[in-house]
């Protein structure tokens, strides 16, 4: 079944339910899709670890996968 004919059978289900649940679970999801942004989910500590990081990439302070793994092995 392709995409359209998917929508068009949800819409057809969603048309057809009388239980308030299912449609509030439903709106639950699209909300959660419009406004999930992984960076909302970081704790501050990984956000700033991640924005060190951006820094001593901006500053060339880091190095290449294979060049590290070199020293490692």
């Amino acid at each position: 079944m392709n995409i359209q004919a998917e929508k068009i059978e949800l819409a057809k289900l969603l048309l057809n339910t009388n239980h308030p649940e299912i449609i509030q679970s439903i709106k639950q999801i699209f909300k959660k899709e419009k406004t999930a942004d992984f960076w909302d989910e970081l704790t501050s500590d990984q956000k700033k670890e991640i924005k060190t990081a951006k820094k001593q990439i901006m500053e060339g302070k880091s190095s290449d996968y294979d060049s590290f793994m070199s020293k490692h092995r």
